[in-house]
Order: C-alpha cells, then structure tokens, then sequence
C-alpha cells in the first residue's frame, strides 16, 4: 500500500473573487473564439516549484494569496467565471459573473528533491499534484508545501481558454503585482476575442482542413495501445550545448543579411537527425511538428502588437515538414535547421490565422485533431517549445527552481511529444517528452550527452531517496 505521506492532503478549498470595480460588472455570457475550439477541452497547469525561502515559510506564501489574489482577478475576470456547454450547440462558452477563481492549499509529506526529475510527470502525478479541479472551473490556482520546507505553486486552468503563453501571463502579472502592488499599462491583460473573428464569407484553402480529422474513436488508436507504445523522460540541457548546437546550426558562409539559426530551430535540427536515425530502421520518412504561438507573427492591420502580446486566449497552430529519413541524415545541420525554420514562417503568418478561424466557423459541429498526431503515415515528432517566453517567478519568495507545464493527455495522439522549456535564471533548458522506446533510447545514448535526465542538483534541490 503506498505510503500516505507520498499523497498530497488537501488542507483547505474556497472560492475566492475578484475585487473592485469589476464585481459590478453586469453577468454576460462569454463564447470562446473559433482558435479557442481547436484544442481539447482538457485541464491544464503551469507547475512552479520554490526551494525553501530564505525568509518567512509556507504560512506567510498562502496569507500571501489570501490577501492578493482578488486584485489580480480583478485584471483576469474571464478566470473567475465557469466553463460550461451551450445547451443547444453543445460548444464551450464561460458564464461570467465573478463566480471566483478556486485556492486550494495542501501539503505532501516528501521532499521535493524525492521527486523522480527524470520522469517529473509521472512522479508529480503519484503525489496526486496538480490537484484535480472541477471541469467547469476556469482558473484553479494550488499551494502545496512538501517536507524539505520548499513549496509548489501551480496554476490550473482549461485549454480552451488559456494555450502556454497564457499561463506564463498569469503567472507573471502576479508577481508584478505582490512585488510593485499594480500591474504596468503596458503589461495589461487583453481578453478581446472578436480580433478573430471569422470573415463574413469564410475563405480559406485546401492546406488548412488537411491538416485535421474528426477526432472520433474509430479514428484513433485505443488507449492501451497508445499507452504502450510510449515512455516518459525528462531531460535537462545546458545552456552552453545550446549555444554550441546554435553555432554548428549556422552557416559560416550565410548571405549579407540571412540570420544564423535560432536556438529552437538549432536542437530541432538536432532532434530530427537523432528521429530520423531511429526511424530509418523501419520506415523511409519521417515528420517533425511545432506547436507555433502567434501573437508575433502577426503583423497585419488589425492585429495591434502590444494588444497580441498579452492576450489571453488560444493563438496557436500547428506546423509540419516531412522529409526523407535519408535526407535529414544526410543534409548538414544548417540545412535541417532551415528546413525547420521554413515550415514555421511559411504556416504561422496572419492569413494563416485567418483561414483557420474561417475554417473553424464551417466546422463548428465536430471536434478535430491535428491529422500528422494521430499514428497514421510516417512517424512524427512534435514540439511544443516555451523557450521564447519570458517567466518572471518571483513573488517575494525567490525565483521558482522549476517551471513546468502539465496536462492531461485525452485525445490519444499518437506521436511523439515533447515540451523544452526555459528554466528560470537561465540555468538551461527542460525537456519533458513521451516517446517510442528506441528514440529514448538514443537520447539516453546519444554521444554527444547533449540529453542529460532531469535530477535535483540540476535544480539546486540537493540530494534525496527519491520517490
């Protein structure tokens, strides 16, 4: 039986709502945007873990929250409200009348340096943390102490309001907020959906309906298969093998103007020669996929650019290159990079945008998934990168060592997974991932040990039995 301290315990529950003048708001009904229905409608969070404060303790953390989290409701109201389904159309929409967001505070009686970094999901899943919250709430926000006198903050929400960069704007206008008592005018939050509103006659070409099907069951690989056919790794990259793969990723020789690779479109590069390698045992093709934030791409009348930067909702889209696995191998790093960097610019532009929204309005009736992720032609890895975002942690109590988003997985894609993310400080990167057991395998081989599994001392936990 397992232990009962290795379980978190929830402490208290409540309700807590937005203050000032937007309580006297009059109740309205909110419909998400045509971008907001494309993902699942599943629960997600950004999980921050906190070494022990050098000052004050968990107590002073959860008074914190208690006396300042309705102000910084009163900046995301649309979070206060619940999520519930249209009685006839059956679509998601969010009833606003400060109903509140929900505080939940618990304790687990492990240590955070216990935790399995190597499979962090997994572990933080058998310490039952993030705590699962209702499917109607649309911001549950966690406190969790653990043993060793650090503590979690996670922030929970639904994907079909919020996609990552959403969570990182949460989370960053509230430390502003504790640490400055305001959030600057410059860093509001924007809750306009009509910026993506569908045109009056939608047009959109071939490309975009490819790529998505019906995601119904008879067109998915059942659960047991799919939860077989993966492993789970997290991985930690220094900074320093990033700026070595960025510098092999560009070319020496580039043309007057032509920027060097970037440093996602660098490890992606790398990623693909390490994927193609493996697949090539078996198949002649493979595919690579980036999740794309838009909000800076898109540059057209309409689309305002401080507007776009801090708005909350679901601007992202799905970009996907196929290739030979002879030519991936065989290609020079710089070219692989630019393959990537190509298949991102040409789908992630302001008309792509607009196409998907028209698409969206014409295919309202059923749910869709991104066709390359259901298991179906040459084998693909996706990428979904946060290393662009910019985390600002510290609420007074220390820069979190970990930032780290979680979601549960119910629309069994069948592809590999991965999330690389920044850790705070700048101290390297995070990759978490779900992948066949040869591509683990290879990472864990890889000769260059450009993979390294996730441990405590990465994160200045110190050293622990781990759970």
């Amino acid at each position: 039986m397992a232990n009962d301290d290795h379980r978190v315990r929830v402490l208290s529950r409540r309700i807590v709502k937005a203050s000032g003048s937007s309580v006297t708001v009059a109740p309205r009904v909110l419909a998400v945007s045509n971008l907001d229905l494309l993902p699942r409608s599943v629960p997600g969070s950004l999980f921050c873990a906190y070494r022990k404060p050098s000052a004050g303790g968990f107590g002073d953390v959860v008074t914190t929250f208690e006396a300042k989290l309705p102000s910084l409701l009163d900046h995301f109201l649309l979070l206060t409200g619940r999520i519930v389904a249209n009685p006839r159309s059956g679509r998601p929409e969010v009833h606003c009348n400060n109903q509140g967001a929900e505080l939940v505070v618990g304790e687990v009686g492990v240590a955070l340096a216990s935790l399995d970094y190597g499979d962090l999901g997994a572990s933080l899943a058998r310490t039952g943390v993030p705590v699962q919250y209702g499917a109607d709430i649309a911001l549950s926000v966690q406190l969790v102490s653990f043993a060793c006198g650090g503590f979690a903050v996670a922030w929970g929400s639904n994907h079909v309001l919020v996609d990552g960069y959403s969570g990182c704007l949460v989370a960053n206008a509230w430390s502003q907020l504790v640490r400055s008592g305001t959030i600057p005018a410059t860093e509001t939050p924007n809750h306009d959906r009509s910026v993506f509103r569908p045109r009056a006659t939608p047009s959109y070409g071939s490309s975009v309906g490819e790529l998505f099907m019906p995601s119904e069951s008879e067109h998915l690989v059942n659960a047991l298969t799919n939860e077989c056919s993966f492993v789970r790794r997290t991985y930690y990259v220094d900074l320093q093998d990033v700026a070595t793969l960025q510098a092999q990723a560009s070319r020496e020789d580039a043309a007057a103007g032509e920027r060097g690779a970037t440093r996602l479109e660098a490890v992606s590069a790398y990623l693909w020669k390490i994927f193609a390698a493996v697949v090539g045992e078996s198949d002649e093709r493979c595919r690579m996929g980036w999740w794309v934030d838009g909000r800076r791409r898109l540059t057209a009348a309409g689309y305002e650019a401080a507007a776009m930067r801090n708005y909350v909702g679901n601007v992202t889209t799905f970009a996907v290159a196929e290739a030979s696995v002879d030519a991936i191998q065989r290609r020079p790093l710089p070219d692989v990079a630019s393959m990537v960097r190509e298949s991102i610019k040409s789908t992630a532009t302001g008309e792509h945008f607009q196409e998907l929204t028209d698409w969206v309005e014409e295919h309202k009736a059923a749910k869709y998934v991104e066709r390359a992720t259901v298991g179906f032609g040459s084998p693909v890895l996706a990428v979904s990168a946060f290393t662009s975002f910019n985390f600002d942690t510290d609420f007074g109590f220390g820069h979190a060592a970990l930032v780290m988003p979680t979601s549960v997985n119910s629309g069994r894609p069948c592809c590999g997974l991965m999330r690389i993310i920044a850790l705070p400080g700048g101290n390297g990167w995070l990759i978490g991932m779900s992948v066949w057991p040869r591509l683990a395998a290879a990472f864990d081989s890889d000769k260059h040990r450009i993979f390294k599994p996730l441990s405590a001392e990465h994160l200045g936990l110190g050293q622990h039995s781990r759970l």
